[in-house]
């Protein structure tokens, strides 16, 4: 069975482990940082220009793949949303008590509101295990993007990527 993003919509963990925008373990310790799992070399760079430090870097040609500068990085999480291809999550390792904080963007309606037990889903929308949102953000800015923060258990940290569609509507 042929496996990875061209083929099943998820990158495959070959194509993860090439992309030059994934921190390195050492970095993922030290607090909230920009994961970017783009494994498409497409034209593409509206996460270089939404970074204030200047922690990504797509450069010449447009095609290349975001490569991230994990010093530089400080975690904001401004380019969650500026990826049209929801591929860059921001992960806090050390949210307290055996929890990782993961910030994904979700464009589904209804949000979920801060406090809501959710199940957190990994790349293919499989659950993984419970969460707890942390905070929802959705400012102008995000063109309609907003960014999830879920608290889920630090072992887990690596594989969720997202959350379950809530039933609820929005009132």
């Amino acid at each position: 069975m042929k496996s990875g993003i061209v083929y099943t919509g998820e990158p495959s963990a070959e194509e993860l482990s090439r992309c030059p925008g994934r921190p390195s373990p050492g970095r993922l310790e030290r607090g909230p940082v920009a994961v970017i799992e783009c494994v498409q070399e497409i034209p593409c760079n509206p996460c270089e220009y939404s970074c204030p430090r200047g922690a990504i870097r797509v450069g010449v040609p447009i095609t290349g793949l975001p490569r991230l500068d994990e010093e530089k990085c400080t975690g904001c999480g401004a380019c969650i949303p500026a990826c049209p291809g929801l591929a860059i999550f921001q992960v806090d390792y050390n949210h307290g008590d055996g929890q990782a904080l993961v910030s994904f963007p979700y464009e589904y309606l209804p949000l979920p509101r801060e406090g809501d037990e959710v199940q957190a889903t990994d790349r293919g929308g499989r659950v993984v295990t419970g969460g707890k949102v942390i905070k929802v953000r959705k400012p102008d800015r995000n063109d309609g993007t907003a960014v999830v923060s879920l608290a889920v258990p630090r072992e887990f940290a690596d594989q969720v990527r997202s959350m379950a569609r809530l039933g609820r509507c929005n009132s």
